[in-house]
């Protein structure tokens, strides 16, 4: 198997336009079209973790923060990154990441994190924004159903539980092929009337050149007539956090006590308890502090994340549980995503996760 057929499988569970500005998921170093030995999973690249990749005689490292972040006018081995891009080089070994855009997919990241937890009827807590566009076109109804299958198969119509969505609305269009064009239906020079069907469906924006091509290849006419019009809509099959209830209510502590021991948490900071009952969970893995007032005016009972500052833990006492995991404890089982992907589309490949522990905060 060629490394770009792994890395393709995790383009398609979490593609890359679903990362966010400042983030550099992807290909990080090495050369995809050379045959893959076995991939390393991990949550952060360290020397360590590229040796034991080494040791495995492994050539692909998959990790789910990115070794590379900033540019780089010089490789001197100044840092660890820098020790590790010349070490990855320099024994062939490909390094990928998948970030922000795992963490924004359906099933990524905050998901994992969820059933980890054991919720139920779990939802995007803050939906991508300006991430839709529509796209509209006109074909000859004999061919329009042919059109449509086309477009839902490049990814159109997909809006939350239901696919194939569509509208749909007859008409005529009218049209004068002139010299040189091989029309379809009508002649040369004669003002054309044909039944037709207008065909609207919504796609994710980053899709918009694959329906494009799909349209154009099932379409009948010469020269197909379609818009796109971006669309407003918040996109809740992606974003960021996510938020769902417990089957049966805990208590604070009780509720606590089972996070700190289901991600191996050395120190869990949380702000005062008030003898509330957890029911309705909202989390983010990571630095994802930035969510806690969605997750307040969602009315949570609890927000988990990696990461929260000192004063933001001031005046939420009774407005909602805050419960600070830690960074590495969050998104530490980003690994079994990875793996999950792998073993489910290359059953004998050989993939491990690292034995690495690469969390930097050690607690005393």
């Amino acid at each position: 198997m060629k490394i770009k057929e792994l890395v393709s499988a995790l383009e398609r569970f979490a593609p890359l336009p679903l990362q966010d500005g400042f983030d550099n998921a992807g290909l990080q170093i090495g050369l995809t079209d050379v045959e893959a030995t076995g991939a390393l999973l991990c949550l952060d690249v360290t020397e360590a973790v590229l040796d034991e990749a080494i040791a495995l005689g492994y050539n692909v490292v998959i990790s789910h923060h990115p070794l590379i972040f900033k540019g780089y006018k010089s490789i001197t081995g100044r840092d660890y990154v820098e020790r590790c891009i010349l070490k990855a080089i320099k024994n062939d070994i490909v390094v990928y990441a998948a970030h922000t855009n795992l963490d924004n997919a359906r099933g990524g990241v905050n998901f994992k994190i969820a059933e980890k937890i054991g919720l139920r009827n779990v939802r995007i807590l803050e939906a991508k924004e300006n991430a839709l566009v529509k796209l509209t076109t006109f074909v000859p109804t004999a061919q329009a159903e042919e059109v449509r299958k086309s477009l839902f198969d490049a990814g159109c119509g997909n809006i939350g539980n239901y696919d194939s969505c569509s509208y749909n609305l007859e008409g005529e269009g009218t049209f004068r092929a002139r010299e040189g064009a091989t029309p379809y239906c009508g002649a040369i020079g004669e003002l054309h009337t044909e039944r037709e069907v207008r065909i609207e469906t919504i796609i994710p924006a980053y899709k918009k050149a694959g329906a494009v091509k799909a349209l154009l290849a099932a379409h009948p006419y010469e020269e197909p007539v379609y818009d796109i019009y971006p669309l407003q809509n918040s996109w809740p099959q992606a974003g960021a956090g996510v938020i769902g209830e417990l089957e049966t209510p805990e208590t604070e502590l009780e509720f606590l006590k089972r996070i700190k021991k289901t991600f191996e948490v050395g120190c869990l900071r949380h702000n005062k308890l008030l003898g509330r009952e957890i029911q309705t969970v909202a989390l983010c893995g990571g630095a994802g502090a930035f969510l806690m007032p969605l997750a307040i005016r969602n009315r949570a009972d609890v927000f988990i994340t990696g990461e929260i500052k000192y004063h933001d833990y001031f005046e939420h006492d009774t407005d909602i549980l805050l419960a600070e995991i830690g960074h590495y404890e969050s998104e530490q089982y980003t690994k079994e995503i990875f793996y999950t992907i792998i073993r489910d589309l290359f059953p004998h490949f050989e993939v491990q996760m690292t034995k690495v522990n690469t969390n930097p905060i050690k607690y005393m």
